[in-house]
């Protein structure tokens, strides 16, 4: 085997023996996970896709068809700028490390392996989807997002077996052996564990859940670690794709809503209700709220410390990159009752990113709703309050409303099917998942997109079935 020709790269593979061993260990084991829990049903089929194939600005992807397992997954970073320096932390001004500190070893660990694990979890969560496509241009917009998530588990590879030695290799193997939902052998983090089973589903996740990666990847990108500085900036340009699928499959459901809504009945015509719609928003941007971490976390200020984890645009949004004396005021709870804290900024830095990420969120939905003003309806969606329905930090084990005021665990109880999706709603939805697969044709709960894939239309036949 040509590995080299096999994992296209700009990492000088060629030349690093010890790597290229290890690699060529791990590829078949990738492979057997790929066909055991990547995309069901598809693995032989050809499909329309982006293949990165250098970091050149004007040519970095490449388009055509390719059966999925023979996707050539590479590893690529951003080209390194010459005297690169630490830009924030105790060590603000020296040299980027080149090589892991062996005091922040296993920091640094810890966290490729965590964004790592989230890569092939997507994939797994998704992996039914294909059977019940609305169309062949979302077929390969989900396909496009599963083989992107596998380049993203192989970058986060390659600094785990470059840099971390026979830790990273058994890092490296563990990344395929856990399995999202698995009672005994779980995904990390919880929403990389939630069911992920249709297309409603689907949408928000690619909407919320890979927002809180474009967020991770954005504070990571700016890491005095270079080589993970440049891994993430790079795949920033990938995540920014499977958003676009999030925040614009959201829109084409709520457009096709809003459509039947003037007809008549939604549900009767075969829609989705807008306050299905939102119960899933409320469920997907809850659990992503939770990837953050807690809101007032050591770790978080021992990572900005050592210089591995920044800020989202440190360098563009903030002058001090010390930030020893500052605090961040956040809303807490205390007997019961809501109040504000004093906090050292360092320990809030997860919060502070969180709040990125939720002025993120707002925009997508003020598409969504630009589109129910457009149709007439003064319907809105909203986001929840971000401390409804928390499973960690300051408001986990706590009960508020949707407004973010605290309620007894029965009040919760008693509303939780207004705010959540239901059994009966889950089963509604999943009522509606019948594959559509002629070319040009589309599912009655959606609405067609603007424009197709690289100047391709609609009609265009994406996936040959």
């Amino acid at each position: 085997m040509n590995l080299n020709e096999r994992i296209p790269n700009n990492v000088n593979l060629a030349e690093d023996k010890k790597l290229q061993r290890a690699l060529e260990k791990w590829l078949p084991n990738y492979l057997d996970w790929w066909r055991e829990m990547g995309p069901a049903g598809f693995q032989n089929k050809d499909v329309f896709l982006r293949t990165a194939i250098s970091v050149e600005p004007d040519g970095w992807a490449n388009f055509d068809f390719v059966k999925m397992p023979d996707y050539r997954w590479g590893i690529f970073l951003k080209p390194a700028e010459p005297g690169a320096t630490i830009g924030f932390g105790d060590n603000y001004g020296q040299p980027a490390y080149q090589e892991v500190p062996g005091e922040f070893r296993n920091s640094l660990r810890r966290i490729i392996v965590t964004q790592g694990d989230t890569e092939p979890a997507s994939v797994e969560q998704q992996r039914e989807l294909g059977k019940t496509c609305p169309s062949l241009y979302d077929l390969r917009n989900l396909f496009q997002v599963n083989v992107e998530e596998g380049r993203h588990l192989w970058a986060m590879v390659y600094l785990l077996q470059r840099y971390f030695g026979r830790d990273g290799r058994d890092e490296a193997d563990a990344l395929l052996e856990r399995r999202s939902g698995n009672p005994d052998k779980p995904r990390i983090l919880e929403a990389f564990n939630q069911p992920c089973d249709d297309w409603l589903n689907f949408f928000c996740f690619t909407m919320f859940t890979d927002r809180d990666g474009k967020y991770q990847l954005s504070a990571l990108a700016e890491s005095g670690f270079e080589p993970l500085a440049r891994t993430c900036q790079f795949m920033l340009t990938e995540e920014a794709h499977h958003m676009f699928v999030g925040d614009t499959g959201i829109n084409r459901v709520v457009k096709r809503t809003a459509q039947l809504m003037k007809e008549g009945d939604v549900r009767q015509l075969g829609g989705i209700p807008l306050d299905i719609i939102q119960k899933h928003v409320n469920f997907w941007f809850s659990y992503s709220l939770d990837l953050f971490g807690g809101e007032i976390s050591s770790n978080s200020a021992d990572f900005f410390a050592a210089g591995l984890k920044g800020r989202y645009k440190e360098q563009e949004l903030y002058t001090d990159h010390i930030a020893a004396d500052q605090t961040f005021t956040m809303t807490v709870v205390e007997d019961g009752k809501l109040g504000s804290r004093e906090v050292a900024l360092r320990n809030a830095l997860n919060e502070v990113l969180r709040g990125e990420y939720v002025k993120d969120c707002e925009k997508g939905l003020a598409r969504w709703n630009k589109t129910l003003a457009d149709a007439g309806l003064s319907d809105r969606i909203r986001l929840p309050n971000t401390r409804f329905h928390r499973h960690v930090g300051e408001y986990a084990g706590q009960h508020f409303d949707i407004e973010g005021n605290p309620i007894t665990p029965e009040q919760f109880e008693q509303q939780k099917a207004q705010w959540l999706p239901t059994v009966e709603d889950r089963e509604y939805v999943r009522s509606l998942m019948h594959p559509v697969i002629e070319p040009g044709k589309i599912a009655n709960w959606i609405a067609p997109p603007a424009a197709g894939v690289k100047g391709k239309p609609f009609e265009f036949e994406y996936v040959r079935l």
